[in-house]
């Protein structure tokens, strides 16, 4: 049986992707029987579209995989804390689990209002935190200089 870790692992391989295309580097996998049905990473700049975040797309992907709109039987890995427009479209998939890895202060939902999720979703928090957030770190200062 794979892991949280493995499953990160993915999803900050889609983080990179990001990171490659000059993007926010964030990364989501949707698993469901512990196997990726979904990814989906940061677009917003390729994309032009605010909304294209890597949850949603994994989201869509993900429905679209199952032909449901709701996900209670999956698990979401994202590299960083979804922010609030997120968690409101992983509370109407209602979402089984999310696993998340770095938190996100200054965005994230858990600093607006934790019960934004759907009440039963499960939540994991710090999965290779350290990692998601040295890739985040490392765009953003690579954007200072």
């Amino acid at each position: 049986m794979l892991d949280d870790d493995y499953f990160m692992g993915m999803a900050l391989d889609q983080a990179r992707n990001a990171f490659d295309e000059d993007e926010i580097p964030v990364g989501a996998v949707v698993v469901c029987r512990n196997r990726i049905i979904a990814k989906g990473y940061n677009q917003t700049e390729r994309l032009t579209d605010v909304t294209a975040h890597a949850e949603l797309l994994a989201l869509t992907s993900a429905a679209q995989f199952l032909g449901s709109k709701y996900l209670t039987d999956c698990t979401l890995y994202v590299t960083l804390e979804p922010c609030v427009m997120c968690a409101g479209a992983l509370f109407w998939a209602q979402i089984g689990h999310i696993v998340l890895g770095a938190p996100d202060p200054k965005r994230g939902f858990s600093n607006v209002k934790p019960s934004l999720l759907h009440p039963k979703t499960r939540l994991t928090t710090g999965v290779l935190a350290n990692e998601s957030q040295h890739l985040l770190s490392n765009f953003f200062r690579g954007l200072r200089t």
